[in-house]
């Protein structure tokens, strides 16, 4: 048993299911573990590493940075907070940034945001956020409620109240939740935990403009589909719809720790000195390391190789649907974030392909997902399905 297992093992909570692998290097789609055999790795750390791992410009900028500062408190400015600011509020629709840590950080900045605008509006307060079944904001308890998933909210009794789940990509459930009380909708505009579910071309639309009917804000969680992942920076531009307010993690700080909550100026103004804080958010190392991710995506050909790819993935699980149709029901999803449906649990696949050297995904039970790398190559995805074809060959 390696050591970093059997420490880890009698130290830490055991709160993740893990299995038996101690990775300790990482270069591009591979990751290597402490035995010295490579993984092929369509995970990205749960579509983190959007860039790959260690990619060069990330650990440049970072590491230029650590040499220079550290940290300071937010009481203060620094360079690459107020780069990483600029450039995200020149390619989206947003005025202003809010830095933070994570993707749960983030949606606890919307979701406040969001009832400071409600109980400001005068009269009755309008407090409650209207969100989707099998939808994933985070485990706060604020983005615990938001979460649509029973299983996620197991034993955490009692809920913080103020939300209403409705299912998605049904437009009519959400126009008829709406009353008096809600301030906003909450969504990703494709949900990745929940199992790839991609909406209908129009639902997006059809959203903002009951948003805009009703004076209600629209917010995108786009912590797993933004940052380049569908073959745009920010998945909603493929249903071209602007959101009040947006959410950003895992992929802005190319490994780093780094989440974003953006919104347009007339929503940002109700969050005013002292309504909201954070201590690490925006750290310099993190927003460096953000910097170069920026760069990379809009002037790497990053973007445009996660559209080619993504569709030359999608072609390779279609055939994978075809000759194993006693196994797959569907494939799904957009760019490079995709899920193959099977009709039984994921999970034996999920192990099956790691003990070949494939790291995938399981969600939703049934849903195997792929998040790889958006640098990931043809020869690559063509490995990954060959072993995949295999997995699902002994299952037939």
């Amino acid at each position: 048993m390696s050591a970093i297992i059997t420490t880890t093992d009698a130290h830490i909570f055991q709160t993740y299911g893990r299995f038996p692998i101690a990775f300790v290097r990482g270069e591009g789609a591979w990751l290597w573990d402490d035995e010295d055999k490579r993984y092929l790795d369509f995970l990205s750390g749960i579509a983190v590493c959007n860039l790959g791992h260690c990619h060069p410009a990330v650990v440049k900028a970072a590491t230029a940075q650590m040499e220079r500062l550290i940290h300071v408190s937010n009481f203060f400015y620094t360079e690459p907070q107020a780069e990483l600011a600029r450039q995200l509020t020149e390619h989206c629709f947003a005025d202003r940034v809010f830095f933070c840590n994570s993707g749960a950080e983030a949606n606890e900045a919307a979701l406040k945001l969001a009832r400071r605008y409600g109980n400001a509006a005068g009269g009755e307060p309008r407090n409650e956020i209207i969100t989707m079944q099998a939808s994933f904001h985070g485990r706060t308890f604020a983005t615990l409620a938001a979460t649509g998933q029973a299983k996620v909210q197991e034993g955490f009794a009692p809920l913080m109240p103020g939300f209403v789940y409705v299912p998605f990509n049904d437009f009519d459930a959400v126009r008829t939740a709406v009353n008096a009380r809600t301030c906003a909708v909450l969504l990703e505009p494709i949900q990745g935990e929940g199992g790839v579910n991609v909406p209908a071309q129009d639902y997006l639309q059809r959203v903002r403009e009951l948003c805009d009917q009703e004076g209600l804000l629209l917010i995108f969680d786009e912590v797993q589909v933004g940052m380049g992942r569908t073959g745009c920076l920010f998945a909603h531009e493929h249903y071209g719809v602007k959101p009040d307010i947006m959410t950003l993690a895992k992929a802005l700080g190319g490994g780093l720790p780094l989440g974003a909550m953006l919104a347009t100026q007339s929503v940002a103004d109700y969050l005013g000195p002292g309504s909201h804080a954070t201590t690490f958010g925006g750290n310099p190392v993190a927003t460096a390391a953000g910097c170069a991710v920026m760069q990379e995506l809009l002037a790497g050909g990053v973007l445009e190789n996660c559209c080619a790819m993504g569709r030359y993935l999608e072609k390779k699980l279609d055939g994978l649907k075809n000759r194993h149709s006693d196994t797959v029901v569907g494939v799904r999803g957009k760019g490079l974030i995709l899920g193959l449906e099977l009709n039984r649990s994921g999970k034996q696949v999920v192990d099956q392909c790691l003990a070949a050297g494939l790291i995938l995904n399981c969600t939703a039970d049934c849903i195997i997902r792929f998040v790889p790398p958006l640098i990931i190559t043809q020869e690559q995805i063509d490995e990954c399905c060959t072993i995949l074809d295999d997995v699902l060959g002994k299952l037939d």
